[in-house]
């Protein structure tokens, strides 16, 4: 009980940064991964479901009226009833994704039935002149959501986690193996789709020379990463320098125009 309540406190507090403080990615399994494993004590596993979680779910992000699966929820009950189980990423994986669709269909009858609530509220608020009613309207909106998914992990993990353990014993051996396969595949899937977004010719020269670096020099992936900092880093001083003709021509005069 002390467990599901914790968890759902998580959830409360992770949608509230995301929600309110400018979408800052809280909602993520590589953070809900490490803070379940945390709670549920252990840290390892939580880190490791977590990233594989985040691999799967790294191509998946609303575009217009596209919503993916929500994520917050299928990370952390994912995380948590593989933890309690005693498997490893592909238990997560097998539970995060029909979790995740669920809680979509309760997120968006929100948006259907509740959310309007506070909608024509607002309105007339607004013709009111009363900003303030319209402040909290548009707050206690994003509130309910937040406390909406407090109460689906702490619900689901309470009623669920000794069902989903017998569950687990009864999933045959291919099956399992199935499973593992899938929690290898499923994180290739997810840098796929976000590859079709954003690789270009501009980008994807530098794709095939981190792949050449670990392919060939044998560099970790940490090192690959400090290499594409430092390069980023690099493109970036040389396109603010030659925006801006005062800085590449330093050995010119400057007119005090352009001081202002």
């Amino acid at each position: 009980m002390a467990q599901a309540i914790i968890l759902a406190l998580l959830a409360i507090v992770c949608a509230l940064i995301d929600e309110f403080g400018g979408r800052n990615m809280f909602n993520r399994p590589i953070i809900t991964g490490v803070l379940t494993g945390l709670i549920l004590g252990d840290l390892q596993t939580g880190i490791i479901i977590g990233a594989t979680l985040e691999l799967a779910f790294i191509g998946m992000f609303a575009v217009g009226a596209a919503i993916p699966p929500e994520i917050l929820t299928g990370g952390i009950l994912g995380t948590a009833f593989a933890i309690i189980s005693g498997n490893g990423p592909e238990t997560a994986l097998l539970l995060a994704f029909p979790i995740a669709s669920l809680v979509l269909i309760l997120k968006n009858l929100y948006y259907i039935l509740v959310a309007p609530l506070c909608l024509h509220k607002a309105d007339k608020y607004a013709e009111e002149g009363n900003y303030k009613g319209i402040e909290l309207m548009h707050i206690a909106s994003g509130l309910g959501l937040v406390l909406m998914y407090g109460l689906v992990v702490g619900i689901s993990f309470y009623a669920g986690s000794e069902q989903i353990s017998k569950l687990l014993d009864f999933i045959p051996e291919f099956v399992q193996t199935g499973l593992k396969v899938a929690a290898g595949v499923l994180p290739a899937l997810g840098f796929a789709l976000l590859g079709r977004m954003l690789i270009n010719k501009k980008v994807v020269p530098y794709f095939f020379l981190g792949f050449a670096a670990i392919a060939y020099l044998k560099l970790p992936v940490i090192a690959i990463a400090v290499i594409g900092t430092l390069i980023a880093l690099i493109i970036v001083n040389i396109d603010g320098n030659q925006s801006n003709p005062s800085i590449a021509n330093q050995g010119g005069s400057i007119d005090d125009d352009e001081d202002f």
